[in-house]
């Protein structure tokens, strides 16, 4: 039987670091508890995870990164329209539920919220993302075990795991019996070499994360 894991404070968030036995109850408690803006939280075979949202200097420097590229990138694709929901709580609900670092969507029918709705995708009335991804400073092990999982059972058609430490990142894509496949070009992003990704990620050694999105805007241009 699960055990329902309960909610009386802040300081309660900070007790489940790693994947809990859980209801989806419970997942719903901490979604709408007051301290929601500081907590990425995720929900996956009934199991628990809730991560603080309080980011470390590398994390954030990365995952600006990410942004500034992506807007990069569609400024030289101004014909493609894309929307970024950055750590947005994505649901199915009483099944899965995910706050990834990036989410992604191409094309104009992205989520709008409207007046009186609830704050998160809810994938049963919004589509699927085109891309989601996740910075892996502290939580490389879950992203590509128990997150990698997860995104492929709500469908995601591509994954990316940036791995700080290691300076590297590591792409999927859903294959048709719904698990991930490594590979090394981007389909979300029209053939993005991802070996390009990592070479930009690898400037923040040195650089500002600016300066290495500058250089990458110079790099597409040859694509």
């Amino acid at each position: 039987m699960i055990s329902s894991i309960s909610v009386e404070s802040e300081s309660q968030i900070s007790l489940i670091p790693e994947w809990k036995p859980a209801t989806w109850d419970d997942y719903l408690a901490y979604r709408d508890d007051p301290t929601i803006e500081r907590v990425k939280l995720f929900f996956y075979h009934n199991q628990l995870l809730a991560e603080m949202g309080g980011e470390g200097i590398n994390h954030s420097k990365f995952a600006d990164l990410l942004i500034m590229m992506l807007f990069v990138w569609f400024t030289q694709h101004p014909e493609q329209v894309f929307c970024s929901f950055s750590r947005c709580q994505i649901e199915k609900p009483k099944t899965k539920a995910g706050a990834p670092d990036l989410v992604l969507y191409i094309g104009d029918n992205y989520p709008r919220w409207e007046e009186g709705e609830k704050r998160y995708i809810n994938l049963e009335y919004h589509r699927i993302p085109n891309l989601v991804g996740e910075v892996a400073d502290t939580t490389l092990a879950t992203d590509l075990d128990e997150k990698k999982h997860l995104y492929a059972e709500l469908g995601i058609p591509e994954y990316w795991v940036i791995d700080v430490r290691g300076k590297r990142v590591i792409a999927f894509i859903l294959q048709d019996n719904n698990t991930y496949k490594e590979i090394e070009t981007s389909v979300a992003l029209s053939n993005l070499p991802i070996k390009l990704v990592e070479q930009t990620i690898k400037k923040l050694e040195q650089e500002s994360n600016v300066n290495a999105a500058n250089w990458f805007a110079q790099q597409i241009k040859n694509l």
